[in-house]
């Protein structure tokens, strides 16, 4: 099963953490995901989870108990997904949180589309996810709106209103999605978002070979990643990606949070 070796991978290459994918898409990626999770890796294994229970139901049914849980938190995200107001969402994520809790979780929380949002209710969101005990909460530029500035300037005031961490995740709806994460790290942002081999979601996120790359050259960072390791991971899953591109089928895990240490691999 492809998604379990490149899984492997990852693991050998020293990411943080893995997020294997989204149980509730239904039998194939269940299968995939509880896979993965018995391998007994060394990072953490998580899944992408909307703020509905049966979505955290089918993530613990895969053996999963490290839950990201998204939020839409632009006014036009949340019409276009749900159809439903601010305060649905809020209702929904306290359930989802609690539900989690319940069972043992550890949790981070994502707002889609935070570039477009408005300022107080993304910073609503972000203190509920702190108050209820999150991990994380991830800001998405989920179409790739920012630039590196102000990717810069945003996280830098979001995180003076909060003690919890941040984790950013970028698109390259502009192209900018590695200068946008490097800029998220200026910011000190410790979690980022990367991919191996294609490009990843819709116009693609941030590639981890040129993360890797970037941190080096401007900021002397060395995170320890085997260059070839990285280059046959990179050339694995272009392989694996274009032959299920084929077939109409994606497998394969995502998104990956990298810990950023100097000098340390972030494992």
């Amino acid at each position: 099963m492809e998604k379990v070796s490149i899984a492997r991978l990852l693991d050998t290459l020293g990411v943080y953490q893995i997020e294997a994918g989204i149980p509730a898409l239904g039998e194939s990626e269940q299968v995939a995901v509880s896979a993965i999770a018995r391998l007994g890796l060394k990072c953490r294994v998580s899944t992408w989870n909307r703020v509905l229970l049966g979505d955290l139901r089918a993530s613990l049914q895969c053996g999963i108990t490290d839950l990201h849980i998204a939020v839409p938190v632009s006014d036009t995200a949340l019409q276009d997904k749900f159809d439903h107001s601010r305060l649905w969402v809020v209702d929904c994520l306290k359930r989802a949180l609690r539900y989690a809790d319940d069972h043992g979780c550890r949790v981070t929380v994502g707002a889609e589309d935070a570039s477009r949002a408005e300022p107080a209710f993304l910073m609503e969101v972000a203190c509920l996810a702190e108050a209820m005990g999150a991990e994380r909460f991830r800001y998405c530029d989920t179409l790739g709106v920012l630039d590196s500035m102000t990717t810069f300037e945003r996280l830098r005031a979001l995180q003076a209103g909060l003690s919890i961490e941040l984790e950013y995740y970028g698109h390259q709806g502009s192209g900018a999605a590695t200068n946008n994460t490097l800029g998220a790290i200026a910011a000190g942002i410790q979690y980022v978002d990367t991919t191996v081999g294609e490009p990843g979601m819709r116009a693609g996120n941030a590639s981890l070979l040129e993360l890797v790359a970037a941190l080096k050259q401007s900021y002397d960072m060395d995170l320890f990643f085997q260059k070839d390791l990285l280059v046959h991971l990179n050339g694995y899953v272009d392989r694996v990606t274009r032959s299920l591109i084929r077939q109409k089928i994606m497998k394969y895990p995502r998104r990956r949070s990298l810990r950023l240490v100097k000098g340390q691999s972030g494992c």
